[in-house]
């Protein structure tokens, strides 16, 4: 899918698996969606249903899960700790990939609009899609609750943004928008005590609290972590409080920051943090940005494997506490990405699958994987650095380097993948039929297209090559002297990963046939040759120079 959006709606059941389980079905059931989480809470007596999908395919699905609600939730009977105003409580729509806000704004006023005209259900839009100031924030939607909308709904400044002012007793009313990812994000405290937590989570939220001075008088005391909604609530499930936290945007307050704040407020109530959890997904970059920060708390180097910075931000965040936090399950790029059977492999089956009589994976994979060694051999030495007496000076720009690898490391090993799934799509052009004449033009056409994209390939390997080049400058002129082998490794790993993208490259172009293409495409890939031919020996040689 080029074009993702992600729905994350909050329904009011937490308890009814069999409730739980029909709304997420039809969910399921949405062509071109597909579902990543569902999380019940029992004490909360609600589900977060997270999934993604193209605009119109995760629109579809969302309508179906408010009518299944509608069906089969009925607020008069609901009692819970989170506040809520209807059965489909909230249904925010989030841009992931090639969607823009704007598009998820018009998706939430479409949804709305259907959902007042076909279940008769009051729809407000609240963050992005809202349409007027006060109706952003969702608590101000929300502030009342299910019990107060009767008598919010008469008054004419809460009159629903699609629909009547007509209070529908068991579906409530649902609230739409689209917002930035959000991380629901809940802290854990070693007190049963709500009033606490409470009080936490008002010293913590953006919009901060009312204090009463010994005259009389109310002053605002605004709160400390911009980009966070808080309370604080009592677990029976878990037997202890906790300070439940919306973080609307992780870009302006990070996860990191707010675990570390809320420490800090209780420590000064007498209270310890044991640890937190993550409620539906978290984007990727949001777990290790903590990940690298408690890193460097410990003075250890980031320029570690991704795996390694989630791991080190699960254990400082206590993230596993309540129940075991598998990335796999948690993190939303690892649910929404393609399998990688290629880099999944051990060294023998990936060799032994090279050795056999299939063209996948041939030598623009192994160009690839090459490239990848390149890197990991640079982030070596830049660990082996990192830390190290004698090397004070060079710490933070070694580092830099390290950190800089890993990312190409990672590069080159989608690049693996890339390059055989790119040589399957020439095959099925190649296998088209071609019987008619308007058969052969298409058959044509889509091996013109995937010729090309199997050239693209091998050449963003090889442009690659110039930024492990640049990687590999200050970690040969500064690295650790006892490592300095290891860097001429990485320079001759990567100039055989550069030689063999550009056979790659050459090997495509006389079955394209855009003459255009073909010489700008050549071009291209000579002249990034011969600079890695021309550095690398350079480079080399300075190697040598350190080595004796």
């Amino acid at each position: 899918m080029e074009r993702i959006v992600e729905c994350v709606p909050n329904f009011s059941e937490g308890r009814d698996m069999s409730v739980i389980e029909a709304i997420a079905k039809e969910i399921r059931e949405t062509e071109n969606v597909k579902l990543l989480d569902v999380d019940p809470g029992a004490d909360t007596n609600r589900t977060v249903i997270t999934f993604v999908g193209t605009p119109e395919g995760v629109k579809e699905a969302a309508f179906r899960a408010i009518k299944k609600a509608s069906e089969l939730i009925d607020m008069r009977n609901h009692k819970g700790a989170h506040p809520r105003i209807g059965a489909a409580d909230v249904v925010p729509f989030v841009p992931v990939r090639g969607v823009t806000m704007e598009d998820c704004v018009r998706l939430a006023h479409e949804l709305g609009k259907r959902v007042w005209e076909e279940l008769r259900i009051p729809v407000y839009f609240y963050e992005e899609a809202a349409t007027r100031p006060e109706r952003k924030d969702l608590s101000n939607i929300r502030k009342g609750e299910y019990e107060g909308l009767p008598e919010k709904l008469k008054d004419p400044e809460w009159k629903p943004d699609v629909g009547d002012p007509v209070f529908n007793p068991k579906s409530g009313a649902t609230v739409i928008g689209a917002r930035e990812f959000l991380i629901a994000y809940n802290v854990n405290l070693n007190t049963r005590d709500r009033k606490l937590a409470h009080k936490i989570a008002l010293r913590v939220r953006e919009k901060g609290r009312k204090k009463r001075l010994e005259t009389g008088e109310k002053i605002h005391i605004p709160g400390r972590l911009k980009a966070v909604k808080a309370i604080g609530w009592y677990i029976e499930e878990y037997g202890f409080a906790q300070v439940s936290i919306n973080l609307t945007n992780y870009k302006i307050t990070p996860l990191w920051k707010v675990f570390e704040v809320v420490e800090e407020e209780a420590r000064e109530l007498g209270l310890r943090v044991t640890g937190s959890e993550i409620v539906g997904l978290i984007p990727k970059e949001a777990i290790l940005d903590a990940g690298r920060h408690f890193l460097e708390k410990q003075g250890r180097s980031r320029a570690v494997p991704e795996e390694e910075i989630i791991h080190t931000a699960i254990l400082s965040l206590g993230l596993s506490e309540i129940s075991p936090f598998k990335p796999e399950e948690k993190i939303i790029e690892y649910l929404i990405e393609e399998e990688h059977p290629l880099i999944n492999m051990n060294l023998r089956k990936f060799a032994n699958t090279l050795s056999e009589d299939s063209p996948t994976p041939g030598g623009g994979s192994v160009a690839a994987l090459l490239g990848s060694l390149s890197a990991s051999l640079l982030s070596m030495v830049s660990n082996l650095t990192f830390g190290k007496k004698g090397y004070e000076e060079v710490w933070e720009r070694i580092e830099e380097c390290g950190m800089k690898a890993q990312e190409l490391k990672d590069k080159y090993l989608m690049l693996i993948e890339r390059d055989a799934k790119a040589f399957d799509m020439v095959m099925e052009a190649m296998r088209l039929p071609k019987k008619t004449e308007e058969e052969q033009r298409i058959r044509e056409e889509k091996i013109e297209e995937a010729t090309k994209h199997a050239t693209l390939i091998p050449l963003d390997t090889l442009k690659l090559t110039l930024e492990v080049l640049e990687v590999s400058k200050p970690v040969v002129e500064h690295g650790n002297v006892n490592s300095i082998s290891d860097a001429g490794v990485a320079l001759t790993t990567l100039l055989s990963c550069a030689e063999g993208a550009y056979l790659n490259v050459l090997i495509n172009l006389p079955g394209i046939k855009d003459e255009e293409f073909k010489e700008k495409t050549q071009k291209e890939a000579e002249e990034i040759l011969e600079r890695v031919r021309r550095e690398v020996p350079e480079l080399m040689e300075r190697v040598k120079e350190r080595m004796s």
